[in-house]
């Protein structure tokens, strides 16, 4: 989906089409979650500080994420998927790999596919989407994101090898900023310097994820399109319009935070066993703390006790605090079955 946070939030309010938004953080605090095509062309980005956004582009409106609603177009756009095949894997609430060679519209083409999808989800949900269309999930999360927004980039299977080996390294899906510098420091600019590096080298200068280095620059990616991948935490988190500056105020606002944690997961059908804190400085300096239980976590009052534990371990000096956040993980189903237990007949 093309700036989905951003693009839902123009759609359902007129008055912020065609301008930049960002949603999440305030002009003067926190962070953004997403920005719009027009906010992004004065470099404002996820993940910037809300302070930054305001100064690159001092036009910028912040309007509050609403992400049930996100979730539930997200769901509207996952139906769409499925009307062409099961085999749907979810990335995020705006991204997925969908498989269709073998699909239930029993078309030929995934270009038509792709063709259609988009078709539908603009006239349906007013909203635009990229597709990306290749033999495998490297290239086709990497064709995705050459046309956007509202595109549909193709990458043929024997046009793969020439596009590879031009294609600069910091496109490549899965080589982050900070790999990409330290590759145009060896001389790797393009795909073809780095497919003149052998695995051996690869795998001294980067680790296990030369591997995944060799192979991507020669088009090899056996990955399966793996549907329902399971989630595997689930939280909040909260960036405080002034510093948290002492221990009792942090303590009640992680319980606040804790109590609608709870009400929330109490409406999925599944259990806990580990509850996990985040803090972060006003110096962005960040930790995490975790407490695992034996048994699942029963209770509120248990989630209380644990981050009461957890608290503990801070230091009481010092106290200013930007964000917090609380987060449940180590899932498994309130309905998963049991085996039953076996008898044995003496």
């Amino acid at each position: 989906m093309d700036a989905f946070y951003a693009s839902v939030e123009q759609r359902d309010n007129p008055a912020l089409r065609n301008k930049p938004i960002a949603v999440g953080g305030s002009s003067d605090r926190g962070v953004v979650a997403a920005a719009s095509y027009e906010a992004r062309k004065y470099g404002v980005h996820s993940a910037m500080s809300s302070v930054v956004a305001k100064r690159l582009c001092p036009d910028l409106i912040f309007t509050k994420g609403r992400y049930e609603v996100y979730a539930e177009v997200s769901r509207q756009i996952r139906a769409i998927f499925f009307e062409y095949t099961d085999l749907v894997e979810p990335l995020s609430l705006d991204e997925a790999y969908l498989d269709v060679t073998e699909n239930k519209k029993h078309m030929k083409s995934a270009i038509a596919i792709a063709r259609n999808i988009r078709s539908k989800i603009q006239s349906q949900l007013q909203l635009t989407a990229s597709a990306g269309v290749s033999y495998n999930k490297f290239l086709a999360k990497t064709a995705s994101d050459l046309d956007k927004p509202d595109g549909l980039s193709v990458i043929l299977p024997e046009e793969a090898m020439s596009f590879l080996e031009t294609l600069p390294i910091d496109k490549f899906y899965g080589i982050g900023k900070v790999t990409a510098e330290k590759m145009k420091r060896l001389g790797i600019f393009r795909g073809k310097e780095l497919k003149m590096w052998p695995k051996s080298d690869l795998l001294h200068m980067f680790g296990k994820s030369g591997h995944y280095y060799y192979n991507i620059v020669r088009g090899i990616d056996h990955r399966m399109v793996t549907p329902q991948r399971e989630r595997k935490s689930f939280g909040m988190e909260r960036t405080f319009s002034e510093d948290i500056t002492d221990f009792i105020t942090l303590q009640e606002k992680l319980f606040q935070m804790g109590e609608q944690l709870w009400e929330r997961f109490q409406k999925r059908q599944q259990q806990a066993k580990t509850l996990t804190l985040k803090i972060k400085y006003s110096d962005f300096h960040q930790i995490t703390r975790s407490k695992t239980s034996l048994e699942v976590i029963p209770s509120l009052e248990e989630i209380k006790s644990m981050t009461t534990e957890m608290l503990a371990e801070f230091k009481e000096d010092d106290f200013q605090i930007r964000l917090t956040g609380i987060s449940l993980s180590n899932l498994s189903y309130t309905d998963e079955k049991k085996e039953p237990q076996l008898t044995l007949r003496f």
